[in-house]
């Protein structure tokens, strides 16, 4: 038959025999529609379960759920556009919370162009966002200051202090205590003199330490 050879071979092979042309295109139809729920039923779910997860566009992203919403039309299966707009929400990210958020708290509602122009400009802004978070964190590493590593390379903070406190303690050889005319120590250090204030039964007061120095002369001898 003419009208047999001009069907696909997927769909010719399920249809059995026929007697005439009226019984052939009834077979046919039936079968259409049976392909045609089957196409259905797959293109809701996608429309429902479908991501956006950054490997394209947010642009083709819409254009994709818009395409499908048509597709269903044209099977007797028309989408809703606040419904449409509700599937595209959904299928956003978590970095899209804010503007999900932004939306339900107001009072007007979008149809599917306004709220693909919306988004779009949302991700470039999230793209832009996060470029200058990424040059923000650089720069401030860049910033830190570096102290010196020890043997295990590990960083301590930098001991300004130790040349001048080797430099003191050996300063101590050329001093010499008012009190019991020894080198080496300070009066308010001195032993003897703390013996002396506790026989005196006295409290000593400690004064600064630059009026109990004196430089050290070998050849002066204490009174």
């Amino acid at each position: 038959m003419l009208m047999r050879m001009t069907i696909a071979s997927n769909i010719k092979s399920t249809l059995p025999p026929t007697e005439n042309a009226k019984d052939f295109i009834k077979l046919v139809g039936e079968r259409s529609q049976t392909a045609d729920k089957s196409l259905a039923g797959t293109l809701m779910a996608t429309l429902t379960t479908i991501k956006f997860d950054g490997s394209r566009s947010m642009y083709e992203h819409v254009m994709e759920m818009t395409n499908i919403a048509a597709r269903l039309k044209s099977l007797e299966m028309k989408v809703d556009d606040s419904f449409l707009v509700q599937f595209v929400l959904n299928s956003l990210p978590p970095e899209y919370g804010p503007f999900q958020m932004n939306y339900n708290t107001m009072k007007d509602i979008w149809n599917v162009n306004e709220l693909h122009s919306m988004l779009v400009q949302e991700e470039t802004r999230l793209k832009n966002q996060g470029t200058h978070s990424v040059h923000l964190i650089t720069n401030q590493g860049a910033g830190k200051k570096v102290g010196r590593k020890n043997k295990k390379g590990k960083q301590g903070p930098l001991k300004v202090n130790e040349s001048s406190v080797q430099i003191h303690k050996k300063d101590l050889s050329h001093l010499k205590c008012r009190f019991c005319g020894k080198p080496g120590h300070f009066q308010n250090d001195c032993s003897k003199r703390k013996a002396w204030f506790e026989r005196k039964g006295t409290h000593y007061v400690s004064v600064s330490f630059e009026l109990n120095l004196m430089e050290y002369d070998p050849a002066h001898k204490r009174n």
